[in-house]
């Protein structure tokens, strides 16, 4: 089935944009485990909809019921459900283009592989909006990483060609870390943020939408962690980040431009410092034979523009298979990066923490 993932810590995500609700059921947690609620609801607001002029206008509140496998303030080990209730959804908007197969929205492939049963309403169950249950998921991995002095941040490397400098991959500090946490719209150039943000707007009054560049860091991930060829960490990594609606692709440390380097750059050296093993660069994001070497895990993901703009733009009427020009109407983000932040650093701790307890069992987490 699509919907589910996972060894350890399996998920089985449910639900569509416009339906009753969306939700997450995880499988691998632990008895025992004290959730801290109000640092999950901090996570889920960093990506809700809603909070300023790049965001959508969607009021969701992403309030979190769990129903399921939760007892007396603690985790009972048995699977644990959460639901989100939709509760600002437009759907007339939809009705009229039902038929309508928008350019750059699963519309089409999804009627295909459904034949036509699939929920339309706000992109269904390929919506964006499922990315919320992931989020919850995902700040449960966090806070239990975090427990074990792991720690996550990303900034905005770039959106559209407006770029701001990489992190250091070497020496990436946790409470920087934790301080771009509560940006909305963390970058590490204020400047360079500002003159993004002018962008977005400027495209937004243009009804047009653009993408960017996400870059992500995760610091004191032991060495030895994933395992070679089909369960790597950058595959299994990767395997994540692109059940993410909108991410085009994924670089680690170096990525794409290590191809222009010769072995002798390339190669992270090794040196000793306090009894622990480092290395003097991080060209290869802290990866190595598919597992990690100790140094901070980096990579960068792509997001693409948001398919939904007010520009018109030929496309089909699948019932009667004639071309139509279209201009989509309704309630959607110019850009979306800045609320993909947090769903990219949820899906890469719920990928770690899976792959940590291979090696140290599910015990490791309380």
């Amino acid at each position: 089935m699509s919907g589910i993932s996972g060894k350890n810590i399996e998920l089985s995500i449910f639900g569509e944009s416009h339906g009753k609700g969306i939700g997450i059921i995880i499988n691998g947690l632990p008895p025992g485990i004290k959730l801290d609620f109000d640092y999950i609801n901090n996570e889920m607001q960093r990506r809700a909809p809603g909070q300023n002029r790049l965001s959508t206008t969607r009021k969701e509140r992403d309030n979190f019921e769990i129903i399921s496998g939760f007892f007396n303030n603690k985790t009972t080990g048995t699977p644990l459900c959460c639901i989100i209730w939709n509760e600002d959804t437009q759907s007339k908007d939809y009705h009229s283009i039902k038929n309508i197969m928008r350019p750059g929205h699963a519309d089409f492939s999804g009627y295909m592989k459904y034949h036509g049963y699939n929920d339309y309403r706000g992109g269904g169950h390929f919506s964006g909006r499922l990315t919320a249950p992931l989020v919850f998921a995902g700040a449960i991995a966090k806070w239990i990483l975090q427990k074990q002095h792991i720690y996550i941040g990303s900034h905005i490397k770039s959106i559209g060609h407006i770029k701001e400098h990489n992190f250091d991959w070497v020496n990436i500090d946790d409470k920087h870390l934790e301080l771009l946490n509560t940006k909305k719209f963390p970058v590490l150039d204020i400047e360079v943020g500002k003159k993004m943000e002018e962008f977005v707007l400027s495209v937004k009054k243009e009804g047009d939408s653009i993408g960017g560049i996400v870059e992500t860091a995760i610091t004191n991930i032991s060495p030895g962690i994933g395992e070679p060829f089909f369960h790597s960490v950058e595959g299994m990594i990767s395997k994540y980040l692109f059940s993410i609606p909108s991410i085009k692709g994924v670089e680690f440390g170096a990525g794409f431009n290590i191809t222009e380097m010769k072995g002798s750059e390339a190669n992270d050296t090794y040196y000793i410092d306090n009894n622990k093993v480092k290395t003097t660069s991080n060209n290869n994001g802290g990866l190595l034979g598919g597992i990690t070497n100790g140094m901070p895990v980096v990579f960068k993901t792509a997001i693409k523009p948001t398919p939904s703009i007010e520009k018109i733009q030929k496309t089909i009427d699948i019932a009667s298979k004639e071309e139509i020009n279209l201009s989509v109407k309704g309630r959607h983000d110019p850009c979306i990066v800045p609320r993909v932040i947090p769903v990219i650093e949820s899906v890469a701790c719920l990928c770690i923490l899976d792959l940590i307890c291979e090696r140290n069992g599910a015990e490791w987490m309380i």
